[in-house]
């Protein structure tokens, strides 16, 4: 029994001896910056959605306007 409290009490030691990584802001400067990054990323994310819109529009635009030449030409 002895043997078992003296395991458990070393493995408790290392446990508290070991840092952990802070997971959370330590200031709240660190908080505030965190949350601009995080509406930052936010947005760039729906500006590249719209980017990506626009291409598939210009791109679909001079898909058709080639078909509709090839078309015409052949008339």
């Amino acid at each position: 029994m002895s043997e078992r409290i003296r395991r458990e009490t070393r493995r408790l030691v290392r446990q508290l001896r070991t840092p952990r990584p802070t997971l959370g802001p330590e200031s709240a400067y660190e908080a505030l910056l965190d949350q601009r990054l995080q509406t930052l990323t936010a947005q760039l994310e729906e500006l590249k959605g719209r980017v990506n819109g626009l291409i598939f529009l210009v791109v679909g635009t001079v898909v058709t306007e080639v078909v509709l030449r090839l078309v015409l030409a052949g008339r």
